[in-house]
């Protein structure tokens, strides 16, 4: 019998007896467990921490039946059962300071109740401690304390400043007691999607041990290649793997990329590629914080940071670089060191995620859905039919469906960059191979963009800031960018705009010469 597609399903007891396809992650399991005891790890939402973390929980309370032909089943001790506390932010939203004493109160007190013991203390902190005491006087073992989604009351309200930070000091004074308590603890494990910086949530919990970027446990969670085809082979048989790749594959942590796994299974379930894990929900404030700190969509791909700043998030100081990489909108895709320490450079993880925020910053460029897809489409008809001619209109088109109101509150669009910006947005969400400021060796060029057996070269200008009277044709001629390529066709296109006009001037094009 093929084995069920566990979608949706992060509860390991009904994945094993429920005849689903499970991904074998306890020899990292019994990895964390043998060399330590405090750990964080951050991963995007719908990656597995959840199973993850009940797995876990079910191999310390003893669960031996879960683990048959497992990796654990034969290396782990498991003459010793340990009660474990679950705390889970994860259902319902958080609004308050008081919302959140109130909720972590109760799932105290029912953790206690289901134990058979009533804790005295109301204030969060102290009823913590109390449990954890009760808890190993009760059975005569540490217990072992699991935190999933430990962020999610903070990112809930991380457009609310005033009440984010309010519940940040409110989770810290909680979190505090794992270190105040730890010699009564065997185990502490916290999961979820931002890396706050220590100092303003972990003041009181120092020596939590950061595996998030840790290449031991970079593939802690999510799909390898070799899972993908071994665990679902019943599945992918058939299909084309490298499609499957290029559209859900990437995610790098410094250890073999993953696929996500909520698109893995939706896929082989659905059979049709679609951005399935960026609509179960990407916040409304990303594309709004790229465009008031000037980050045009192209800069994304290639942004540079250091690993210091890497981990830099905070509600009083939220920087976009490092929370598009915790969040998932962008991985990793080189590191290297320097005299400070080591940078990593950024891009999108795979063609999901490339394509779907590319779609979702043109929707914060105009609100003009209607309009902006059917400009996607007649730039794809254009381009199949090579007619630059409407090319040209589409391109007049982008800019005229963005509200003139918009402009007055974008100060980077009197700048090139906008421009190409929101070119761009519109060719990536069609699969091209599209590039922004490419290098050459003679300077760079704004846009390169390639289709079927045909390179396009597009180069900007706006006119209030041109410092030289020559077009845009004309410099992408002058800089022989077109050298650089080895197809048969190459075509030069100039686009020149008016900051007041808010559109085209002139638009110019010729097929290259050698």
């Amino acid at each position: 019998m093929i084995k069920k597609l566990p979608i949706g399903i992060d509860d390991f007891q009904e994945i094993i007896s429920g005849n689903y396809c499970y991904v074998d992650k306890t020899d990292l399991i019994h990895n964390l467990v043998d060399q330590g005891k405090y750990y964080f790890l951050s991963r995007p939402r719908r990656f597995g921490k959840s199973l993850l973390m009940d797995t876990i929980a079910q191999a310390f309370i003893g669960k031996k039946e879960l683990f048959k032909g497992l990796y654990l089943e034969s290396n782990w001790d498991w003459d010793e059962k340990y009660p474990v506390i679950r705390i889970d932010f994860a259902g319902g939203v958080l609004t308050s300071r008081r919302q959140l004493d109130t909720t972590i109160i109760e799932m105290l007190n029912n953790d206690a109740e289901s134990r058979g013991l009533a804790l005295k203390n109301t204030e969060i902190h102290l009823a913590f401690s109390e449990l954890i005491t009760s808890i190993r006087r009760q059975v005569g073992q540490r217990p072992v304390v699991l935190v999933d989604e430990y962020d999610k009351p903070i990112l809930d309200n991380i457009t609310e400043q005033e009440t984010a930070a309010k519940i940040r000091e409110g989770l810290r004074h909680f979190y505090s007691v794992l270190k105040a308590k730890g010699g009564d603890l065997k185990f502490v494990m916290l999961t979820g999607v931002s890396k706050f910086s220590k100092v303003s949530l972990f003041s009181g919990l120092n020596n939590l041990e950061d595996i998030t970027l840790d290449p031991a446990f970079g593939t802690l969670c999510g799909y390898t290649q070799n899972d993908l085809e071994t665990v679902f082979s019943e599945y992918i048989r058939g299909l084309d793997k490298d499609k499957i790749r290029e559209w859900y594959n990437g995610y790098n942590f410094l250890a073999e990329p993953v696929y996500n796994p909520f698109d893995v299974l939706l896929y082989l379930k659905k059979r049709e590629f679609k951005p399935y894990w960026f609509e179960t929900g990407t916040p409304s404030f990303l594309p709004r914080l790229l465009r008031e700190r000037a980050i045009p969509a192209h800069a994304l791909e290639g942004i540079r940071i250091s690993d210091t700043f890497m981990g830099s998030f905070d509600v009083d100081a939220i920087e976009p670089q490092p929370l598009l990489f915790q969040t998932g909108y962008l991985t990793i895709k080189a590191a290297k060191a320097y005299p400070g320490g080591i940078y990593y450079k950024l891009g999108f993880p795979n063609h999901e995620v490339r394509y779907a925020f590319n779609n979702a910053l043109l929707k914060d460029l105009g609100r003009a859905e209607n309009e902006q897809d059917k400009n996607k489409l007649d730039l794809f008809d254009a381009l199949e039919a090579n007619s630059l001619d409407s090319l040209k209109d589409i391109f007049h088109a982008f800019f005229a469906s963005i509200p003139h109101d918009w402009y007055r509150k974008n100060e980077m669009a009197g700048y090139e960059g906008y421009y190409c910006s929101v070119v761009y947005c519109y060719f990536t969400p069609l699969g091209l191979d599209v590039r922004a400021e490419e290098s050459t060796s003679h300077g760079r060029m704004d846009m390169r963009v390639r289709f079927q057996d045909r390179v396009y070269l597009i180069e900007f200008k706006v006119n209030e800031l041109a410092a030289r009277p020559a077009g845009a044709l004309a410099q992408i001629k002058e800089n022989k960018y077109h050298e650089k390529y080895a197809e048969k066709e190459i075509w030069l296109i100039g686009v020149e705009f008016s900051k007041s006009d808010r559109n085209i001037t002139r638009f110019e094009w010729e097929k290259a010469v050698f």
